[in-house]
């Protein structure tokens, strides 16, 4: 079955849910600068450094170029390969961006509430559930059926998406989350980050070699900047498994030189203090003789 396509590629379409979202956001950060700092931030420095503003903002222009007109239009409707960038950035970019955003003390304020907010979110960010669920998502995220019905229908679309981002902000929690307690010591986070990046080259190695359409959706006679169905869904593919492995095996050496540069420092340190001197120390015994009547005497008298 081929699915219709509008010819007119490059019609604006707007997407007044992506703004809704993205207005919520900024809203929300206000208020915890404005209203919920000046009571509960500690003392002492900025309730807000600058490196938590420019992830914020990092985090919301890339999550709107990965959902607002062109990208999702296009990914939507003619480019699975474009679809997939899209994917990459909701679930391995944008997250830990916006974690990175969040500073230790609000992060704190709402994961310990009286409220069972807090508390699942803690057990759903262990690595095992995370990982779990994130994966899972990411499987069904590329069933044929949800592909093709997700593109037919905008709310199963952003639904979809929605699942996804949630699922990779706890996937990303043990790894860079704000709060150091649920994080995983530097070589777990090693491992969890390579589990992470093997499952997916599943569903891209079969996008890369599969003969015919995946998706029946993409199947259809408009074609973007003349990719045929074919290399479009070898682009995804390839997109999937390269360039979403090395961006994950990039965080890996990231964090392997940092943990390898801490144990050199530390080892450093630890023989600085056990190490002991060979040789006999030489002790200075003299007694320094001050002059006065006392000491004149006692030389006459030796005289």
């Amino acid at each position: 079955m081929a699915f219709a396509a509008d010819t007119d590629i490059w019609r604006y379409q707007p997407h007044a849910e992506v703004w809704i979202i993205l207005l919520a956001a900024i809203a929300m950060a206000w208020y915890a600068a404005r209203i919920i700092a000046p009571k509960a931030a500690p003392i002492g420095g900025p309730p807000f450094a600058r490196h938590h503003k420019l992830a914020f903002v990092g985090a919301m222009v890339l999550l709107w170029v990965a959902s607002d007109w062109p990208m999702h239009d296009i990914s939507e409707e003619y480019l699975y390969s474009v679809h997939m960038i899209q994917h990459l950035l909701i679930t391995l970019v944008v997250p830990p961006l916006l974690l990175a955003a969040i500073p230790e003390w609000l992060a704190r304020l709402a994961l310990s509430g009286d409220g069972s907010v807090g508390v699942w979110v803690q057990r759903l960010a262990r690595p095992v559930a995370a990982g779990i669920m994130f994966n899972f998502m990411v499987a069904v995220s590329h069933i044929p059926w949800v592909v093709n019905t997700s593109v037919e229908s905008g709310a199963l679309h952003y639904f979809v998406h929605l699942l996804l981002f949630g699922s990779a902000m706890l996937m990303w929690m043990p790894v860079c989350g704000p709060v150091p307690e649920l994080h995983m010591r530097a070589p777990g986070k090693m491992v969890y980050l390579f589990l992470m990046s093997v499952v997916p080259t599943v569903p891209g190695g079969f996008l890369t070699f599969a003969q015919g359409a995946v998706y029946s959706a993409y199947d259809h006679d408009v074609r973007l900047w003349g990719i045929g169905l074919q290399a479009d869904q070898q682009a995804a593919g390839l997109i999937m498994k390269l360039v979403g492995g090395m961006y994950l095996w990039t965080w890996i050496g990231v964090l392997f030189f940092r943990w390898a540069g801490k144990q050199q420092r530390d080892n450093s340190q630890m023989r600085l203090v056990t190490t002991v001197p060979s040789g006999p120390i030489a002790a200075d015994t003299r007694v320094p003789v001050t002059s006065g009547s006392n000491g004149s005497n006692s030389t006459n008298g030796s005289r």
